[in-house]
């Protein structure tokens, strides 16, 4: 009987632990130009954002937006992708101060990923901002994994499960 139980427990704890599928990442910002927090005389006219994996190209999937001082936008058009990297063109830069790129990108997983690189422009250009064509992404957590309520729920009904099975196989025959 205790070799049945300790089977039983073993194969409850592989459902746990060994059937676990694997965590899938979502895409992660690895590099930008201009870099995260760089100080810069005269402003890019074009931003690259560098992720570790592929990005899912198209129009309507991917945003960048360059947000200036007073919340102008600077973007000079819709964002390209290329393999890992997200480029947007960008207007002449206007007052000195600190820029924003907000984006949101498909990852390769299928899940939108957020974020934010910010930059300061140290002296004034010529530029004018353009119209607002998109609003800023929210550059809050977008993880869409599974609240971890499921996977505890998940777990507290398995091992349910395994205490039911165990029960009955551990009772003597009648």
């Amino acid at each position: 009987m205790r070799t049945r139980l300790l089977g039983l427990l073993g194969l409850v704890l592989f459902g746990l632990l060994g059937l676990a599928g694997p965590a899938y990442a979502h895409n992660q910002l690895v590099s930008s130009n201009p870099a995260n927090k760089a100080s810069l005389q005269t402003g890019p006219s074009t931003v690259e954002l560098v992720f570790d994996q592929a990005v899912q190209g198209s129009e309507d999937l991917n945003t960048v937006v360059v947000i200036g001082p007073g919340d102008t936008q600077w973007q000079a058009g819709a964002p390209t992708v290329s393999g890992t990297t997200v480029s947007a063109p960008v207007r002449e830069l206007g007052p000195a101060g600190e820029y924003r790129i907000g984006y949101q990108i498909l990852s390769a997983d299928g899940h939108p990923v957020r974020g934010e690189v910010t930059f300061t422009l140290t002296e004034a250009g010529n530029g004018t901002p353009a119209e607002i064509t998109a609003p800023a992404p929210d550059t809050g957590s977008a993880d869409g994994g599974v609240p971890v309520w499921v996977w505890i729920g998940g777990a507290v009904v398995l091992v349910a499960v395994g205490i039911v099975a165990a029960m009955r196989l551990g009772a003597p025959a009648k």
